[in-house]
């Protein structure tokens, strides 16, 4: 059980029980705030956003270790000009901006995650648009970097193609492009297993989940006239309790299991999450690419 090995592995029990009336409160605090679902009933609202409500902070399947990994790739400086799909709760999009770049511009369809985002994003040539990554608006080539995370999995073949091209529409020639997603695997993984995967973790998540194979990723950023460049693939630990600790520092994560724990609805989906997670942990890893628009 989630709960219990957190628990286990934290701390012992009577700093828990202190750390968490703390950490309680806090979460409490944060979860009256904007949050992007806040008037759906947790046994309905997608996965992402209802680990939101609890207290989650980092949504990435490779967790921020990964993350981290894809912005050094990137190699972010004072002379880029960044465009970010669908930043969430703004997480990676603060981790961009103590890099300098000379503008940051966050694309984001859902107007509660946009106005989470525009807290984390000040100054002059920093925005948050609310839009489309399939049709952002903005001019071509007016990017150096572009990036997302965690959302093109949600996306089908199609729609992803789309996103993808949208992004390399916007970059200048030799920008860079980058993503971290899920990643199926081995690259030749049985049909019936691929179909049992979708179907069990969409419907645990409560939204589709499409993830491709690292082949698979690689080929549909070769089709948008990219250059794989960069390649990371990691375990997905999205729910571990090690990866959440790590994620979330031992007082947000304490906060978020104590949260959990006091719904009910809350605490059925995501210990369905993570019993479908754990599922098919053999096949499911975090993959992390990036292309280079060629010239």
């Amino acid at each position: 059980m989630l709960i219990r090995a957190l628990m286990m592995r934290a701390c012992p029990a009577p700093f828990f029980e202190d750390a968490a009336r703390v950490s309680s409160f806090m979460a409490t605090r944060r979860m009256t705030k904007a949050n992007p679902g806040k008037n759906l009933d947790a046994a309905k609202m997608p996965g992402h956003w209802l680990l939101a409500r609890m207290g989650k902070r980092v949504l990435r399947p490779g967790g921020v270790a990964l993350t981290q990994r894809m912005l050094d790739a990137l190699a972010i400086g004072s002379d880029d000009d960044v465009v970010e799909f669908a930043p969430g709760l703004g997480i990676t999009a603060r981790e961009t901006l103590k890099r300098g770049p000379k503008s940051y511009t966050a694309i984001e369809r859902d107007r509660d995650a946009a106005d989470i985002v525009k807290q984390a994003v000040h100054g002059p040539n920093c925005k948050c648009v609310v839009g489309s990554a399939n049709a952002t608006g903005l001019g071509s080539e007016c990017a150096s970097v572009v990036y997302g995370e965690a959302m093109l999995t949600m996306q089908p073949l199609e729609e992803k193609r789309r996103i993808v091209g949208e992004a390399a529409r916007l970059l200048k020639p030799d920008g860079r492009y980058g993503i971290h997603e899920i990643a199926l695997v081995p690259d030749d993984i049985a049909e019936s297993i691929r179909s049992d995967l979708v179907r069990d973790i969409s419907g645990a998540i409560h939204h589709t989940t499409l993830p491709l194979t690292e082949s698979g990723w690689c080929e549909l950023l070769r089709s948008q006239g990219l250059e794989i460049v960069g390649q990371v693939v990691v375990k997905m630990g999205l729910l571990n309790p090690r990866q959440l600790i790590r994620d979330e520092g031992l007082g947000r994560a304490l906060g978020f299991v104590w949260n959990v724990a006091r719904d009910r609805q809350a605490r059925r989906r995501v210990l369905a999450m993570r019993q479908a997670f754990l599922k098919y942990q053999d096949h499911m890893r975090a993959i992390m690419l990036i292309g280079r628009k060629t010239p």
